[in-house]
């Protein structure tokens, strides 16, 4: 540890801290050290045996972190010091310091909440407030309280209320402040012209510092569109100048690039988003130019769609901002705004678990086993208007059950480390036996930029699948991860598919949309939602899209993000959600089905109108499900008995009715009621049945009993006496062993020549040598033409009259 750094002065602080209590807050200005700083010095406490884990809220940071680390250390990273990000990792079986982000951090705890051979936790920048930042504080705090007492827990930040975080980890933690570094710092106005894009008063700013001030230049605007808008005006002014972007969709060695000096010694011109306020030292950097603009993602309950909106920046972050200028000697910001606006800005940015989409917070915490989120520690609890929204999400996609507890299907979007939507899109993949296609469209619709820029998702996934560079390696390495993970936990099923967007569609069914008039520019969504579309995008010559991203409030957000399906593939995967609502319905006074057609698909009406030909389907469907409630009615009688002592579950009424439409729709087909023999049905349902299970059936129940006199006689499985079968007792002349339906007697009805009753019998020899004497002296009587000899086991079968017999 450099003995310039301002945070050695309260190392000791930190080391009692943590010794004693076991949780601390840690307040250190920029450019103090904290991260990278305090975890090597921990590792020789005592009760530091394992790893110290240090949460980065982004992956540029995180490497940067570690490779500056083991840059102090003499080593490479992975080797004391690692880091692990979504895309890019670097552990060993040496690693004692691991910096990871927050969402890595929170699917490890949620896998193995007791975080064996984890002896620290330590929360970098935790005022940004990101979502997965305060989880995993919160299952950290739950596995220290519960699991894991000597667990400790430091939480680091540069602008934060310690106060209050004192009060969440232990009721009075301490809380420790370091000094910063200070530098002179020269903040210049430069204020707005509101009639101008904000990429051309950056550029103007950016050749003001370049005219005026020595050093790097580093310039804050709130997205990738911005920044490559503005590299395009100073490309043409500063020729030979390095202008460098910075954001988290360049590839890693072009990150390294923008954070480090220029190898020959070059002036330079860093863009950056958000990415650059904090956690990273920029080189060289001693002039900052700031558009006063951050862009957010902030979800729509009412769209749905969770959407990037642009604000003006915090205080809080236009001094960590500013304060990039002033980490290594003396600086100055250019600021796009008045001073006299600048106390009108909020103080802070919301914390993101009041505006984001709680739907993979809920999941996540269903999976710890917290259905109630209150019953977890929060900085601020999670809103009850947001926590209803993302149950309810869940619930319609099956993830969980009306208890709000994790279902079996919840369980495996849960083991992916993606949102519900994206988890449940690759899951539909790997059943249809295309999981590495699903997968690389989850990569593209949360890693902007690979394959171009366009709203066309299958457009990109073509490009990007012969796209070279390290960044598209390594998301394809990504999506084949993924893609492996899905495969194990799905089992493959009967049809296959090609097209990607089905398996996004299948996920978020709600936001497929069918576009409105010719010009491409007009969408609905089948949840009844408008979309605008810009008309030059190649997605505006489609008919049917699904919307994997969209921009803009709930009335007329932008899509941004989509891809092509066809009518035919929606109404394949979506044909139990067709409706005709003008309406097919079954009229119980004629029992037939009537209709009218109105064709819709959720909100979208795809026909309308008095229809002469119905829709088949539709009448089908309500057939099926009239079939289904009378099912016991329609079948023949003894049918559903027949199967129940044959122990066939695929013929059992709970199974019949599950697979109504697989076996029934084919012979509903063309039908506007249920006006077939019996026996239909019952032809219909054993066409369900593989070969096995015919054998099964035949052999454990056959439908009919063949006497010894070649007589066929049908058994009864419904009866309270089942299995039964009635037999003219003269057929079963010669037979001494009584037969057998398995392992049960078959009781045998026995009749006269005139087939009236005799008597019934499970015991054929016993009734031969006992009742028969009785029954044959009065049968005889009655029937003198017919045989009733002594001992009809020793007789042939015959149904013939004597004198027939004795001529034969």
């Amino acid at each position: 540890m450099s003995p310039s750094l301002p945070i050695q002065s309260v190392i000791p602080d930190i080391r009692a801290a943590l010794g004693s209590d076991g949780a601390a807050v840690l307040i250190a200005p920029p450019g103090a050290g904290k991260t990278t700083a305090v975890a090597p010095a921990l590792l020789s406490e005592g009760w530091c045996t394992g790893q110290i884990i240090i949460t980065s809220p982004r992956r540029v940071a995180a490497r940067a972190a570690a490779e500056r680390m083991a840059e102090t250390l003499g080593e490479k990273p992975g080797e004391t010091v690692g880091y692990m990000t979504r895309l890019d990792t670097r552990v060993s079986a040496e690693t004692r310091i691991i910096v990871m982000t927050e969402a890595i951090l929170v699917n490890r705890l949620i896998e193995d909440p007791e975080l064996p051979g984890v002896s620290a936790v330590l929360f970098d920048e935790a005022h940004e407030r990101h979502l997965d930042s305060d989880l995993g504080l919160a299952l950290a705090l739950e596995t220290r309280g519960v699991l894991r007492e000597d667990l400790r827990v430091l939480v680091m930040s540069a602008t934060i209320d310690g106060a209050r975080f004192s009060r969440l980890l232990s009721g009075s933690a301490p809380v420790i402040e370091s000094e910063g570094r200070s530098f002179p710092l020269q903040i210049e106005w430069l204020g707005s012209n509101p009639s101008k894009p904000i990429e051309d008063q950056v550029a103007e700013g950016i050749m003001v510092a370049w005219r005026d001030q020595d050093g790097d230049i580093l310039a804050f605007l709130p997205g990738v569109r911005e920044i490559d808008r503005v590299h395009e005006r100073l490309a043409n002014r500063l020729p030979g100048t390095p202008i460098l972007p910075l954001h988290g969709q360049i590839e890693p060695q072009t990150q390294r690039t923008a954070i480090r000096r220029d190898h020959e010694g070059r002036r330079r011109i860093v863009l950056a988003t958000a990415i650059a306020e904090t956690s990273l030292t920029l080189d060289g950097v001693s002039v900052v130019v700031d558009s006063g603009l951050s862009r957010h993602a902030e979800f729509d309950r009412a769209a749905g769609t969770t959407h990037l909106v642009t604000h003006r920046a915090s205080q809080a972050a236009a001094t960590q901002r500013a304060g990039r200028a002033a980490r290594q000697g003396p600086g100055v910001a250019y600021r796009l705004w008045e001073a006299g606006g600048h106390g009108g800005r909020p103080e802070f940015a919301p914390p993101e678990i009041e505006i984001a989409d709680l739907a993979p917070l809920i999941l996540k915490l269903a999976k710890w086993g917290a259905t109630d989120p209150a019953s977890l520690a929060w900085l601020d609890t999670p809103p009850e208007a947001s926590v209803a929204a993302a149950r309810g999400s869940l619930r319609a996609m099956g993830a969980l059950d009306d208890d709000f507890r994790i279902t079996p299907w919840g369980e495996k979007v849960a083991q992916l480390p993606l949102d519900p939507v994206s988890a449940a899109a690759l899951l539909f993949g790997a059943e249809a036996g295309n999981a590495e296609a699903a997968a690389q469209i989850v990569v593209l619709m949360q890693e902007r930029g690979l394959g171009g820029r366009s709203e066309d998702l299958l457009h990109r996934l073509s490009l990007w699948r012969t796209e070279r560079g390290k960044r598209a390696d390594t998301a394809r390495k990504l999506a084949r991860r993924w893609s492996s993970q899905a495969e194990r936990l799905m089992t493959r099923g009967e049809h296959s598919e090609t097209n990607p967007a089905i398996f996004l569609a299948l996920a978020r069914p709600d936001f497929v949309a069918k576009r409105r008039g010719s010009g491409g520019d007009q969408w609905v969504s089948v949840g009844g939602r408008g979309f605008q579309l810009d008309p030059a995008s190649p997605l505006a010559r489609s008919d049917w899209i699904v919307i994997a991203d969209a921009q803009g409030q709930a009335k007329g957000a932008r899509i941004t993000a989509g891809a092509e399906l066809s009518e035919q593939e929606i109404e394949a995967i979506f044909n139990k959600r067709l409706e005709k609502r003008s309406i097919a319905r079954w009229n119980e006074k004629e029992n037939r089905v009537e209709a009218r057609l109105e064709k819709r698909l959720g909100a979208i009406v795809l026909a309308s109108g008095p229809d002469p030909n119905p829709d088949g389907i539709q009448i089908v469907d309500i057939l099926v499900d009239k079939a289904v409630d009378k099912l016991e009615t329609l079948l023949p009688q003894g049918f559903l008995a027949r199967a129940h002592f044959a122990g066939l579950s695929a013929l059992s009424t709970g199974s019949l009715q599950s697979r109504a439409d697989q076996w029934l729709a084919p012979l509903l087909d063309s039908k506007r009621d249920l006006n077939l023999p019996p026996h239909r049905f019952a032809e219909a349902a054993m066409n369900g049945l593989d070969w096995d299970e015919r054998q099964q059936l035949e052999k454990n129940a056959p439908v009919q009993f063949t006497s010894p006199a070649g007589s066929h006689h049908a058994i009864d499985y419904a009866g309270d006496d089942a299995p039964s079968a009635e037999v003219r007792v003269q057929a079963l002349f010669g037979l001494d062993r009584h037969p057998m339906i398995g392992e049960t007697p078959l009781l045998l009805k026995l009749t006269s020549p005139a087939g009236r009753p005799i008597q019934s019998t499970r015991d054929l020899p016993g009734f031969w040598r006992g009742s028969w004497a009785d029954v044959a002296k009065d049968m005889k009587g009655r029937y003198p033409k017919h045989r009733w000899p002594e001992k009809p086991w020793e007789e042939k079968p015959s149904l013939k009259t004597k004198n027939a017999f004795n001529r034969s």
